[in-house]
């Protein structure tokens, strides 16, 4: 167990933290359930917002699982409702921790509609939320860092710090020069 320092507001203070890197699997969270009627707008489609908040519990607990520790939804950083999902739909949501940095995490969740009689899977949505870990009095702490393992984790590990510099420079607090990874994407 490593003991890690952590600056918030400007006051020192000390955790145990086990920082050994951990891969994106050990973070995977599924939730499947089905759509009811009172889930439903008048076209019975399962409304938006119901949809945000199961993406909202999976990715709190897959940010749990990284961190051990109580993850906080900061931000939802995109959300795409590529496709409607009918009442009676089984939905699965699959959410698991892209990239992890000081206290926070990105989570990138797929959602999927399974069709009840072949079991194939159609991917209906996808979203990225942002968590941080936070002790028991509400206080940011560190997380661990994120070692991926595949090809797809690789990718949007990487473009996680691509979307983390855009919107410190879009928030004013980091310099577009400073967006080193950024800048790569138009420079040759």
């Amino acid at each position: 167990m490593a003991i890690a320092k952590f600056n918030n507001n400007k006051k020192n203070k000390y955790y145990n933290i086990n920082m050994t890197a951990r891969h994106p699997s050990e973070s995977l969270t599924v939730l499947t359930d089905l759509v009811l009627p009172s889930e439903t707008n008048p076209l019975n489609n399962l409304f938006g917002g119901e949809l945000l908040a199961r993406m909202d519990r999976a990715a709190s607990i897959s940010a749990g699982r990284h961190s051990r520790r109580i993850g906080v939804t900061a931000s939802v950083n995109h959300v795409a409702f590529n496709k409607s999902i009918q009442l009676g739909s089984v939905v699965i949501i699959e959410a698991k921790v892209s990239r992890a940095f000081k206290s926070s995490m990105e989570i990138y969740i797929d959602v999927w509609v399974e069709d009840r009689q072949s079991g194939n899977r159609t991917k209906a949505n996808e979203a990225i939320y942002t968590f941080v870990a936070v002790d028991d009095t509400g206080r940011p702490v560190e997380v661990p860092p994120i070692e991926p393992q595949t090809e797809l984790e690789k990718q949007r590990y990487d473009a996680a710090l691509r979307r983390k510099q855009l919107s410190l420079v879009l928030a004013g607090k980091m310099n577009p020069q400073e967006a080193t990874e950024l800048k790569a994407l138009f420079i040759d």
